[in-house]
């Protein structure tokens, strides 16, 4: 067997996306990739490819951002 054979045989799995975090000044955290989210019921919800999550905790839609964090004057 040739090394091209025994490369087609073992090919290298491709990488995953690459998946970032931003945190934004006296706001959400921003997450830029395609994620699954696995809410408290154990349902999976799949978002991307951006997504923010709640920091403030005034959020009705926890744990998403609904920008309240802007009306509550949040800091952090």
């Amino acid at each position: 067997m040739n090394a091209n054979e025994q490369e087609n045989q073992n090919p290298t799995p491709p990488e995953p996306p690459k998946i970032a975090c931003e945190v934004r000044e006296n706001g959400s955290l921003l997450i830029h990739g395609m994620i699954d989210v696995t809410m408290p019921d154990g349902t999976v919800v799949s978002k991307g490819p951006r997504t923010s999550f709640c920091r403030c905790g005034a959020s009705a839609n926890k744990p998403f951002c609904d920008g309240a964090h802007k009306t509550i004057g949040f800091q952090g």
